[in-house]
């Protein structure tokens, strides 16, 4: 049961659970409070507690097939014994927004086969992204003939958009655990030609941010910090300052769901090397693991993000990791 109606039935009913207990939690006003930090070092919501218990609820409730639950603050457990199936699940992708009421937040839940070695992103074979707030959703898997299924938005999807020009591209970066400094080293050149012409997001949610270029509002979605840190590994600890001790980039439940629908909609995800994602483990969340993304609607967008953004720091950090 890794991809057809049963699998869909599975997630699709999981997410919703999460969308009602979230709703209903929402609506108590009390979403801002806390409560520690997941094992990838970023602070726990108490909407999160909420969201999580939701998930394992509702799995160990509506199947007796074993599965292998990977979330964002629990990590691997298992329904039962010997699971063939595992679930990467992030409750919230997008919890400030959430937090704040925004639309940015979605339920992302990736489905691969448990093989004897170590599944990657390349193993997904189903995935579904549920928006908190509309509640529209995509869902796909390698059974499907057509790329998506989907409901809850004005038009058919994928919708891409088809430009090509950076100073006209509507996009999102991310900031979260990223010091502002690298992130303004690496692209303020973009952000000023096209806040303008174009439009810049901070969305704090890899897989709302991936899932729009698949709608049609944006045009491309960047994190590089991942790659800035390897190029640059003497800025490990600017990037602990603003993690608060830990590394935050893209773990696996942030973007399995969604570059697996995104890549389906024929979006050009990558990482900032311009590599496939597809050998990133999907559980591991070490920062060796941890990954870059740049996605475009175009194949000449994404191409020429990669050649203008700036990997070579031209203000570099001196003690204390002030310029």
């Amino acid at each position: 049961m890794t991809s057809g109606p049963a699998t869909r039935d599975l997630v699709m009913g999981c997410a919703q659970a999460v969308r009602a207990a979230v709703t209903r939690h929402t609506r108590e006003g009390r979403q801002r409070r806390v409560h520690g930090d997941s094992p990838g070092g970023d602070a726990q919501f108490d909407v999160d507690e909420v969201a999580e218990r939701a998930v394992w609820d509702h799995l160990t409730a509506h199947t007796d097939q074993p599965l292998a639950v990977y979330t964002e603050h629990h990590g691997l457990r298992h329904t039962g014994a010997d699971p063939e199936v595992l679930l990467v699940v992030d409750p919230i992708d997008g919890t400030r927004p959430m937090s704040a009421a925004l639309e940015m937040a979605t339920v992302s839940i990736a489905v691969a086969p448990l093989t004897g070695r170590t599944p990657t992103l390349g193993d997904v074979t189903a995935a579904h992204v549920l928006e908190l707030r509309s509640g529209g959703w995509m869902y796909a898997d390698d059974t499907l003939p057509e790329p998506l299924h989907h409901h809850g938005y004005d038009w058919p999807l994928p919708r891409l958009s088809t430009t090509r020009d950076l100073t006209r591209m509507f996009w999102s970066i991310e900031f979260n655990g990223h010091p502002m400094r690298l992130m303004t080293d690496a692209y303020e050149h973009l952000v000023d030609a096209s806040a303008n012409t174009g439009g810049v997001f901070v969305f704090n949610s890899a897989s709302f941010s991936l899932t729009r270029i698949v709608t049609g509002q944006l045009d491309a979605y960047v994190d590089v910090g991942n790659r800035i840190l390897r190029d640059h590994p003497q800025t490990e600890a600017e990037f602990r300052r603003a993690g608060r001790g830990g590394i935050l980039h893209l773990f696996p439940y942030d973007i399995a769901a969604s570059v697996y629908l995104a890549d389906r909609a024929g979006v050009v995800v990558t990482d900032a090397y311009g590599a496939p994602l597809d050998p990133m483990p999907l559980l591991a969340i070490d920062p060796a693991s941890q990954r870059s993304c740049v996605a475009a609607s175009t194949p000449d967008l994404h191409r020429a993000l990669l050649d203008t953004i700036r990997w070579d720091l031209r203000n570099q950090a001196t003690t204390g990791g002030h310029r």
